[in-house]
């Protein structure tokens, strides 16, 4: 008996993070594949895994989180003007995420990272300068944060694309 194809899914209603709240709509191929692409983005960066106190360093996790930008723009770009036509689209949805969620953590926290590696003294890791830094606990945190509402997304985009967890 063949499989039923999860592209063939109709209606979608998705909870989302950042206060974007909720949304409806009928997903059509150009929206599951560009769901799809960000989908795979997402679940193969640090931006949905905690980063425990002993591990990676901060501004790793703070330019992968910048990439997804760049990659979000061209995803939405390849896809074309009807992928992100309105708010409960999958573009509206992901610009909304930028916009309300990403934007906000790295412009609060590149610069302030920025700052704080500029004063690294010679013969001192990056590694060791950053676990020095007193905002180091809270942007820690703020990232943890930050990880759990990008993983509410994740999980509307696999809801989007048929992934069964």
């Amino acid at each position: 008996m063949p499989k039923q194809d999860p592209a063939k899914l109709k209606k979608v209603s998705v909870n989302l993070p950042f206060g974007i709240g909720g949304a409806e709509w009928e997903a059509d191929v150009t929206e599951r594949k560009a769901a799809w692409a960000l989908y795979v983005e997402l679940v193969t960066r640090i931006t949905v895994e905690s980063l425990q106190s002993d591990q990676g360093l901060l501004r790793e996790a703070l330019n992968s989180l910048y990439k997804m930008f760049e990659i979000t723009r061209q995803i939405l770009r390849e896809a074309g003007p009807d992928v992100g036509i309105s708010y409960n689209s999958v573009g509206g949805i992901a610009i909304a995420v930028l916009n309300q969620g990403l934007r906000p953590f790295l412009s609060k926290w590149h610069p302030l990272l920025q700052a704080w590696e500029a004063q690294c003294p010679p013969n001192t890791s990056p590694k060791e300068h950053e676990k020095n830094w007193s905002q180091e606990p809270q942007l820690r945190q703020e990232l943890r944060l930050l990880s759990e509402n990008l993983d509410e997304y994740v999980k509307a985009l696999a809801q989007i694309v048929g992934v069964k967890k």
